[in-house]
């Protein structure tokens, strides 16, 4: 294996190498402006190969890396090379073993969609395996992010907010158990996703986000089987059920945002989608402070009309409030 620098891009037909060597088969590579050159014997299964690299500006490094026995980086065999400090450039091989979680490019992008199947007897060579993957990582992005981070939080505001409005009773407790059943069901989809992505890539590893992942799935699975033990509302222990139900209810919607914004580090797609994303948290935000301050103004002004309706006299009768008294209204 052996790998080439040039500063200028050019087919890889007709490419002449300084050393004279002559590879029998090559490969324009669609990504990375790359080329790929070859010989192979199938008789005896020797494989010679030059990777070439064009248009290198900002890094000091480039790899290249085969596996002959799947389409994933465990198990497969780099060829690295960098330039040295005295301007000299070193190559050598490098084995990638399962559970190796050194990485060194990003994992989006053109990195992602280079990856591909190539034939080393017909030439053909597709890329299908790496924007298979990318699908993938998509839809898991856009499950979490719709049901976790938007959904949940939704779902929350209705339970907090509509039932302080006595007409919306008990409309709010079926919508609010409605929208976090949806929430729950697609993100159990897109936590499954995750699980499948991190299966077909264990040389690559996000702890913390697969971590917090794991502990949403949790917490968020225990809600549910708690929403069937739920007591009734003059049960003595509906006050602790209460509790627990709103410490871990607002556990996962401050988890669920953080391991979304780390999903986008992870992702690392076009600002748009992370700003829109930022846009519907901070709407919702909104919403919140307001409905907080209103439900509050409502929850107070409920609680004036009460005591004022248990006086003697009833409220803003003869006997008044706010100290007009029923003898100063006989007086006039």
């Amino acid at each position: 294996m052996s790998m080439i620098f040039s500063s200028t891009a050019q087919s890889c037909k007709g490419y002449a190498f300084s050393s004279n060597k002559i590879f029998r088969a090559c490969n324009d590579l669609p990504y990375l402006n790359s080329y790929l050159h070859w010989n192979y014997d199938s008789s005896s299964n020797k494989l010679q190969i030059a990777y070439r690299h064009t248009g290198i500006t900002s890094s000091r490094w480039v790899s290249w890396a085969i596996n002959p026995t799947s389409t994933g980086m465990a198990g497969s065999q780099a060829l690295v090379a960098f330039q040295q400090t005295d301007g000299t450039m070193r190559a050598y091989t490098s084995p990638i073993i399962s559970g190796d979680a050194t990485q060194v490019h990003a994992t989006s992008g053109a990195n992602v969609q280079s990856m591909g199947t190539l034939n080393l007897l017909s030439g053909e060579s597709s890329s299908t395996g790496g924007n298979d993957r990318i699908r993938k990582r998509n839809i898991h992005g856009v499950l979490n992010a719709v049901s976790w981070g938007i959904l949940l939080p939704i779902g929350a505001l209705i339970a907090r907010y509509l039932k302080v409005f006595k007409s919306a009773d008990p409309a709010w407790f079926y919508l609010h158990v409605s929208c976090q059943s949806i929430a729950y069901i697609v993100g159990v989809a897109g936590w499954g996703t995750g699980l499948k992505l991190g299966s077909e890539s264990a040389s690559i590893q996000y702890d913390a986000h697969r971590t917090i992942g794991i502990i949403l799935f949790c917490l968020g699975t225990l809600q549910v089987f708690a929403l069937l033990l739920r007591p009734k509302p003059d049960h003595k222990y509906r006050f602790y059920w209460n509790i627990y139900h709103h410490l871990v209810g607002y556990s996962v919607i401050i988890l669920s945002i953080i391991n979304i914004f780390k999903g986008f580090n992870i992702l690392n797609p076009d600002k748009k989608w992370k700003n829109a994303y930022i846009g519907v948290i901070a709407a919702l935000a909104l919403n919140a402070v307001w409905f907080e301050g209103y439900t509050w103004y409502l929850v107070v002004k409920r609680k004036r009309s009460e005591i004022a309706g248990k006086m003697p006299g009833g409220m803003n009768g003869s006997n008044g409030v706010n100290g007009f008294g029923g003898r100063q209204h006989q007086g006039v």
